[in-house]
């Protein structure tokens, strides 16, 4: 059997792949089995931030997979407290709990929200807020805590203990929390990814933040996907004036499965000894590649990735064929005037690798992407795009 047909055989059916089978890559370069080369702009769903095979995180990987590749949380090591350290002192954060994905970086957010709340008011105010559209994870908890009812078929019955509210509505956040005395947390991604890459308004953004302190609702940031340098900023609600107490994040933070929720002034040590923990949670090994990565986000990165941002944002707006450009950083919504399923087998026949959202084409590529890769996917992308 050949890899399309072991797949077919003996992996669950819950992806709809494209017939393509990916064999190695290098930067923003992908090759398949039959030696063909696509730009990546989709990056693993935002994972290789850095590119494919960079060679730091190799390093840094390598060098810790002969040195110790795994022990458990019942002892001390050195990559995972000074991945801490450097989140902490990045962010003004307190303390960090490491798990291994963004549903289990935001389950750990829920928990410690309702724990500080349940701590200090008691047991009848736990509910927490999340925006529709919104999109937190696939488990049992994260899928209640997804603003979109597509997610929630099928499955119930879901985590107790959530409500909804429009995104860059703020009157409706406020009349709602104002019905619920109840509520404990907001949680809220700066943009919407999963959801058709919708950035929340500065205003809304920083309404919510401003009524959330002023009533004790703790501001909880999902950053599983704007996180880790996407949008221009370290992190994304960066780009706003507000305080998260809780942010999740995930992805990019570490090329290999990691999530960290960071903790702010309220809410560091809420979780307590035996309330959570993950066995392989900060492995050695991934928080060793982490570092590698965060150790080359800096601001020289960061602001060419606002400029790529600004480049893709004037060439698709007004192109032939797009309805809508939305987005931030190197994170990108292209909404196409045809059915956007139709556009991406175009753009792999002609070597460009992206993502979609809803009805739009997504786009994260690495943040350091070289300039001439950019600008050729853009260029074959606006040609499928305009054609008739």
């Amino acid at each position: 059997m050949n890899t399309f047909e072991k797949d077919k055989t003996y992996i669950t059916h819950t992806y709809n792949r494209y017939p393509v089978c990916f064999v190695k890559g290098e930067g923003s370069h992908l090759y398949d089995d039959k030696g063909k080369e696509y730009i990546d702009m989709g990056t693993g769903i935002g994972v290789d931030v850095l590119g494919i095979s960079y060679e730091p995180w190799i390093e840094a990987v390598t060098k810790q997979l002969h040195t110790l590749n795994h022990v458990s949380n019942l002892f001390y090591t050195m990559p995972q407290t000074d991945l801490a350290q450097a989140l902490c002192e990045k962010t003004g954060m307190k303390d960090v709990f490491f798990s291994n994905s963004g549903a289990e970086a935001n389950e750990c957010a829920i928990k410690g929200a309702r724990k500080y709340s349940i701590d200090k008011y008691g047991k009848d105010r736990t509910t927490i807020v999340t925006l529709i559209n919104s999109f937190h994870g696939r488990t049992i908890t994260t899928l209640a805590a997804t603003g979109q009812d597509v997610f929630h078929q099928n499955f119930f019955p879901l985590t107790e203990g959530f409500l909804y509210t429009p995104a860059n509505d703020l009157d409706a956040f406020i009349k709602l929390c104002e019905a619920h005395p109840e509520i404990c947390a907001v949680m809220v991604e700066p943009i919407q990814g999963e959801g058709g890459v919708h950035p929340l308004d500065k205003d809304f953004f920083e309404g919510v933040g401003a009524y959330a302190k002023e009533h004790d609702i703790l501001l909880v940031v999902d950053e599983v996907q704007t996180g880790n340098g996407r949008t221009g900023k370290l992190y994304g609600y960066m780009n706003y004036d507000v305080t998260p107490d809780i942010i999740s994040t995930a992805k990019g933070l570490g090329g290999l499965p990691i999530g960290a929720t960071l903790f702010g002034e309220k809410t560091k040590d809420v979780l307590s000894s035996g309330t959570h923990g993950s066995t392989f949670g900060g492995n050695p090994i991934v928080c060793a590649g982490a570092l590698a990565i965060l150790d080359h986000i800096d601001d020289k990165l960061l602001d060419s990735v606002a400029e790529k941002g600004k480049f893709i944002k004037e060439s698709f707006e007004g192109a032939k064929g797009v309805k809508s450009v939305a987005g931030m950083g190197l994170m990108w919504g292209i909404e196409p005037e045809k059915d956007v399923s139709t556009i991406v087998p175009k753009l792999l026949e002609k070597g460009v690798v992206v993502l979609t959202a809803k009805e739009k084409i997504r786009l994260l590529p690495a943040l350091n992407i070289p300039e001439e890769d950019l600008e050729k996917a853009v260029s074959i992308m606006k040609e499928v795009l305009a054609e008739d």
